[in-house]
């Protein structure tokens, strides 16, 4: 994955982030959504028709996360979906989202990384192919500590009557929002792709230490 080391910025009301030049953003609105991402895949088609076997891939996959990243409140949601020769395509997305919380007596409740963090569950795994959570605080560069939960996990599927689960390599960092109570930037970063996994929680790292906030 050294290929992704060209980055673009995107910007949004509130903040900015960097992802890799290749990644795609798409359009998470439930009336436009669909269409957009037809038209990005058969873009993407046409400038590598060997990707052609897998448009209905590329499609049910941005087009699920893009509905997943509404129902989260995603202020911005990115992906990749890149074949580097093997039979499966390479997929992967982040999402920035605000989210927040109160109590049972309607109070914020805390944003403070370490209270975040302490709150959070840790997992080990029992054995080998178990699904894990460390939980964490990290320094994001010029912005301060976030609390952080990386790991193999396993994500219930939104909607779904059955209650199935995906399993998924997780990152999701909760950065406090300057001066609104109990209120966090959330970036997430998955993929499905769980050999990869390493890989993955390197470039979602990368990419989450550029997160900014800016003047709305």
């Amino acid at each position: 994955m050294a290929r992704y080391m060209e980055t673009l910025t995107v910007e949004r009301g509130g903040f900015r982030i960097k992802v890799p030049e290749t990644w795609w953003e798409f359009d998470v609105r439930p009336e436009s959504r669909d269409d957009s991402i037809r038209r990005m895949v058969s873009e993407r088609v046409q400038q590598r028709p060997e990707l052609e076997q897998y448009r209905g891939t590329y499609v049910d996959f941005l087009q699920k996360a893009a509905a997943d990243a509404w129902k989260s409140g995603a202020l911005y949601c990115g992906c990749m979906a890149e074949n580097f020769g093997g039979d499966t395509p390479i997929t992967g997305s982040v999402t920035v989202s605000l989210v927040g919380g109160r109590n049972e007596r309607g109070e914020p409740l805390s944003n403070d990384p370490s209270v975040i963090a302490s709150q959070l569950a840790v997992k080990e795994a029992k054995r080998e192919g178990d699904s894990w959570r460390k939980v964490t605080t990290v320094d994001i560069p010029g912005v301060g500590p976030a609390a952080r939960t990386q790991g193999i996990e396993d994500i219930a599927v939104p909607g779904d009557a059955l209650n199935r689960t995906i399993r998924a390599v997780l990152m999701q960092t909760y950065i406090p929002v300057p001066g609104q109570e109990g209120k966090v930037a959330l970036v997430a970063g998955s993929s499905q792709v769980l050999d990869l996994a390493d890989s993955f929680f390197d470039i979602f790292d990368a990419i989450t230490s550029t997160f900014r906030f800016t003047e709305a």
